[in-house]
């Protein structure tokens, strides 16, 4: 069977099992993660390792997207103007979707380095 991806796989990283694929991972992954993740050896090394490292940064910025969001029209509403206010929250809600699906990504493709392989569904 070919490789396969599923829906939500990141375009940027090849299918499971083809050429390369694990080092098209690598380097989404450090694209998506704080550039001082390049300075580790160990997560350049073992993408496992990496993977887990962009789970759980992609969750913190997840959190802190929640944290902005319930916060944001008061802590603003004394600096800018109701309009600015609602469209800072609305940028909060853009970011949390844009994030959803980030995190849906980076957790196929961390399943797929730990040994799943997806299969069309019909």
């Amino acid at each position: 069977m070919p490789a396969y991806a599923p829906p939500g796989w990141p375009r940027e990283v090849l299918p499971p099992d083809a050429p390369d694929w694990e080092a098209s991972a690598v380097k989404w992954f450090l694209d998506l993660c704080p550039p001082e993740y390049r300075r580790y050896e160990g997560l350049r090394r073992h993408p496992v390792v990496l993977a887990r490292f962009a789970v759980v940064h992609v969750e913190a910025d997840q959190a802190a997207v929640k944290r902005g969001l319930s916060s944001v029209r008061v802590d603003l509403r004394d600096y800018c103007t109701p309009p600015v206010v609602e469209a800072a929250a609305q940028t909060f809600l853009l970011e949390d979707a844009r994030l959803t699906g980030v995190r849906r990504a980076v957790g196929l493709v961390e399943e797929a380095l730990r040994g799943r392989r997806y299969r069309p569904r019909l």
